[in-house]
């Protein structure tokens, strides 16, 4: 018999969390003909989330809970969540309810049709202007940076094969991106149409400065494009350089009286500066997570355990 991990990170949840877990355990009853189980990744939320996820382990062995010494991130929780799984399909979502759990069956059968991983795609999301831009953005990274296909719609639920899961493990550097790990691995991935709801309780964890580390975090961590970017702008803006150069040597002997031009001399300063200024940035980026990589900085630290066969504190 097949098994499915579902893979639950979790901050700020502790009104939402164990109504996902319900609906998951009601699905899977309805699909039978599977094993299950649930690995909640409490991502060291300041109320009382890791509470409810003790008392749902202590309820249902085939429920595990891991807590975190500090906030390490979604992508960090989810790769914690997928070391502890053990199913044959993984299946990655939310912890808020806005992600449906009872339409899994849609992602397992598009799986069953050959493809590696399926994403889930919404026909309207119910996320705030501020998310859905964020989102846009990020997807616009995706494809600009990562070679997403621009059909395919990256969502936080999503259904992926055993082997895929195995590879993105073998991923223990600093920064995590879960999409960089999936695109890596296989390129046979599909959407398939499910319901986005309303977020009942709450609002979203992720804030501007949260959404910036999670682009850079894309930007940096799997692809070198933003340095040959950086080398292109640096050869465009010396060409122009040297055009204005000489430009500037032959209005001075067409007309010796004309001014330098001391306005348009310094905004060149300042641009120049402001594109090396810019180039230094990004190379220090990489330098600097290429440093924290190699001093072994971990992806997270777990606190606490339970039900994962592992030590428990």
């Amino acid at each position: 018999m097949s098994k499915i991990s579902f893979c639950i990170p979790c901050y700020r949840s502790e009104k939402t969390i164990a109504g996902v877990v319900a609906e998951i355990k009601t699905k899977m009853t309805e699909m039978s003909e599977y094993k299950y189980e649930i690995v909640l990744v409490n991502d060291c939320s300041p109320d009382d989330t890791f509470g409810v996820i003790k008392r749902l382990c202590l309820e249902n062995e085939n429920i595990k809970g891991i807590n975190f010494a500090s906030n390490f991130g979604q992508h960090a929780a989810l790769m914690a969540a997928l070391r502890e799984t053990e199913g044959d399909i993984v299946v990655c979502l939310d912890d808020d309810g806005q992600t449906p759990a009872n339409e899994v069956d849609k992602l397992i059968n598009k799986l069953d049709e050959g493809f590696d991983v399926v994403y889930a795609a919404y026909g309207h999301k119910k996320h705030s202007l501020y998310r859905n831009f964020g989102s846009f953005v990020n997807d616009l990274m995706l494809c600009k940076m990562l070679d997403k296909p621009k059909t395919l719609y990256a969502s936080s639920y999503f259904a992926a094969r055993r082997y895929i899961v195995d590879d993105m493990l073998r991923y223990e550097n600093s920064y995590p991106y879960v999409m960089g790990l999936v695109l890596r691995a296989t390129k046979n991935v599909t959407n398939v149409m499910v319901e986005h709801r309303d977020r009942e309780v709450g609002e979203s964890g992720y804030n501007m400065k949260k959404l910036l580390n999670l682009w850079m975090n894309g930007f940096t961590a799997f692809s070198v494009k933003p340095l040959r970017i950086a080398t292109s702008l640096g050869f465009v803006s010396a060409f122009l350089g040297f055009l204005f150069g000489i430009y500037t040597i032959v209005r001075k002997f067409v007309n010796p009286m004309a001014p330098m031009g001391y306005a348009a001399t310094m905004s060149f300063i300042v641009f120049f500066g402001g594109m090396i200024m810019l180039m230094l940035g990004l190379i220090g980026e990489y330098i600097g997570r290429i440093y924290i990589s190699i001093n072994n900085s971990p992806q997270y630290v777990i606190k606490e355990r339970i039900n994962t066969g592992g030590k428990q504190i």
